[in-house]
């Protein structure tokens, strides 16, 4: 089974399970399933439709307007859900960059344009050799794109990281925070919300002083706050730099 560690901006490490050739490819043929149930009903309105009875151009004209939604499905999808279309949302695989970063519209767009290498011309067989043959399962639009798909299944929660969740308006206050190393932070983190989910206070107490002694620090916070307030300002300053 492949994993790829990717890296955020905030240097963290995420791994990811990466999706080869099986899985797309029932993703490939579910969204395939949609665009015929849609280019069928849509056939279906104008063919019946009174309107364009007696014009085979309007008909026409009509139905590649309509079809043009179709066209565009992959890249609307992908833009839209964040990397998936429905065919991605129901196997549980997204695409994501390579860096971390999240996926953006130029990023998608890249992807799409070359689904014709990768899909159209030749059979898919370009595609699908690339994936085969490259380490991180990317087809050629991938590779362009700097993105890689991978499972959704297994989401990391933010707790399992440093990251701490911020408000816009969040004010840090203590500077010299940026005096710990990302390790540094995810022990304290690791035992700070072990000792917080069995009311451990000893530890609580010895960790804040551990704290205070290595950054310089006098605070007449109670432990816990001043804990929490040190991983806010740690990725405050770090998400800022």
């Amino acid at each position: 089974m492949s994993r790829i560690a990717i890296n955020t901006a905030q240097n963290v490490n995420l791994d990811y399970k990466l999706i080869g050739l099986g899985e797309r490819m029932v993703a490939f043929l579910i969204d395939g399933l949609i665009l015929i149930a849609y280019l069928t009903v849509m056939e279906n309105l104008v063919a019946i439709s009174d309107i364009f009875t007696t014009d085979s151009w309007t008909r026409g004209g009509v139905l590649g307007l309509l079809s043009l939604p179709a066209f565009f499905y992959s890249l609307l999808c992908h833009i839209l859900f964040g990397g998936q279309t429905v065919g991605k949302k129901i196997m549980k695989i997204k695409v994501v960059r390579l860096d971390g970063a999240p996926t953006q519209w130029y990023n998608l767009l890249v992807r799409w344009m070359l689904r014709l290498i990768d899909i159209w011309l030749f059979f898919a067989s370009i595609g699908v050799m690339s994936i085969l043959l490259s380490n991180k399962k990317q087809r050629v639009g991938d590779a362009a794109a700097g993105t890689v798909v991978i499972s959704a299944k297994q989401q990391q929660r933010i707790s399992s990281t440093i990251l701490e969740e911020l408000a816009t308006d969040y004010q840090p206050v203590f500077k010299n925070v940026t005096g710990l190393s990302d390790k540094d932070v995810r022990i304290i983190k690791e035992a700070f919300l072990i000792a917080k989910r069995t009311n451990d206070f000893k530890t609580l107490t010895l960790l804040r002083t551990k704290i205070c002694q290595v950054l310089q620090i006098e605070t007449d916070m109670f432990d816990k706050e001043f804990i929490e307030t040190v991983l806010k300002d740690y990725n405050y300053y770090t998400q800022n730099m």
